[in-house]
Order: C-alpha cells, then sequence, then structure tokens
C-alpha cells in the first residue's frame, strides 16, 4: 500500500509520486470515485513534452469525460499501458497499479503541490 502522506496532489485531482527527477502520475481515489467506472483513457506518448497546469489527456467514464491535466512540465518517459488496455484499473488500484504516466521534471517544481492535508482539507475531508 502506498504511503498517501509521501504523495504530492493538485487542484485537479492528481497524484504524484517523486523519486528522483521522475515524478509517476494518477487520479486520486476521490477522482476516481466522483467519475465513476472508467472505460476509456487516451495519455500522451512517451517523448512528448507537456506543460503545467495544461490538458495531455483524457479519462472516459461511465458518467462523464475528464481532462486529464499535467502537474508539472517536462517530458514524458513512460505511459502506463495497462491502464489503457484496462481502464478500470484507475478505479481498482488508483495509487497502485492505475498510475497514468511518468514525466522527467525538475524535482524543485514539486514542492509547489499541495501536501496530503491540503488534498484533503481541498476534497472537504474526503480522502
Amino acid at each position: 500500500m502506498t504511503d498517501l502522506t509521501t504523495l504530492k496532489y493538485t487542484e485537479e485531482h492528481e497524484w504524484v509520486a517523486l523519486e528522483g527527477d521522475v515524478a509517476t502520475v494518477g487520479i486520486t481515489d476521490y477522482a476516481a470515485d466522483k467519475l465513476g467506472d472508467v472505460v476509456y483513457v487516451d495519455l500522451p506518448s512517451v517523448g512528448s513534452t507537456v506543460t503545467a497546469n495544461t490538458v495531455c489527456g483524457e479519462i472516459e467514464s461511465t458518467k462523464s469525460v475528464g481532462e486529464l491535466y499535467a502537474p508539472l512540465s517536462g517530458e514524458i518517459v513512460a505511459v502506463n499501458d495497462a491502464v489503457v488496455d484496462d481502464p478500470s484499473l484507475v478505479n481498482s488500484g488508483s495509487f497502485e497499479g492505475g498510475w497514468l504516466v511518468k514525466i522527467q521534471v525538475d524535482p524543485a517544481d514539486v514542492d509547489a503541490l499541495l501536501d496530503r492535508a491540503a488534498y484533503v482539507a481541498l476534497t472537504g475531508g474526503e480522502e
């Protein structure tokens, strides 16, 4: 189980786990719950560049279509093909096998993201 207090978060309900200069990104359980059953995921391609706070993909569910925002600027170094093949992984394990992309970033940029307490406050106490 992932220690959620070690992650950073965005106001768009994404989580970020930093290892060196690579940020693994996914959506939070809160976002996955609000979306409902995820049926389609469109992710940026490896080698593409993303800019913080801009749309870089799409997540479709039985309820709605949501945009995936890049939490940080950098180069996409990996995408989770398992999620593309089986979008339900976003619902069943958003903090484990349901990660979406890995971005090579400037590690200092991560400091500007929300910590766990701030994210829980943003969601009204829901985790």
